[in-house]
């Protein structure tokens, strides 16, 4: 019974985190992500999961040897239509 009352607190008081659209942090994620799709996964041919894991660790190694800071060019003003 007291698993139970616990389960049905845990399940009914969710902890929400705000995450603005623009953190900086989730912008570099996103970026990450993209250039490994383009650079790996787009042009890939992996034999196993195993594979795929061997070359996204490759990729991420040399990635942080090579990695230069982004130039941003967005000035914060909207965009026009």
């Amino acid at each position: 019974m007291k698993m139970t009352r616990r389960i049905n607190n845990i399940v009914h008081s969710p902890l929400m985190h705000f995450t603005p659209t623009h953190a900086s942090w989730l912008n570099q994620i996103e970026l990450f992500f993209s250039i490994f799709s383009r650079k790996v996964l787009k042009r890939g041919s992996f034999r196993s999961t195993d594979d795929l894991k061997e070359k996204l660790l490759f990729f991420i190694e040399k990635y942080n040897r090579e990695a230069q800071p982004f130039k941003w060019t967005y000035a914060g003003d909207p965009l026009a239509a």
